[in-house]
C-alpha cells in the first residue's frame, strides 16, 4: 500500500471507531485489493477458522459489505 491508502485506512477505522454499530469489531486481518480499491478486514482466526464474512469498505469509505455469519443460525 501506498500513503494514499494508508491515509485512507487511518481515516476508515477512526469514522468506523466513532460508530456504536462499527463493522470493524472482529477483525483480525486486513487486506488491501488494489482491483476493487477496497479494504477487507478478515474475521477469520489465525489457523484459518472462520465462521464470518469479510466487512468491505471501499477506499472513500463506503461500507461495500459489513460482512456477517457465513451459514445461518437456527433458533
Amino acid at each position: 500500500m501506498g500513503r494514499e491508502q494508508l491515509a485512507a485506512l487511518a481515516e476508515i477505522i477512526r469514522q468506523q471507531l466513532a460508530r456504536p454499530d462499527n463493522p470493524l469489531i472482529g477483525t483480525w486481518t486486513i487486506e488491501y485489493h488494489k482491483e476493487t480499491q477496497a479494504f477487507y478486514f478478515g474475521k477469520c482466526e489465525f489457523g484459518g477458522y472462520c465462521e464470518e464474512r469479510p466487512t468491505v469498505i471501499s477506499i472513500t469509505g463506503e461500507v461495500l459489505d459489513r460482512g456477517g455469519p457465513l451459514l445461518e443460525q437456527h433458533a
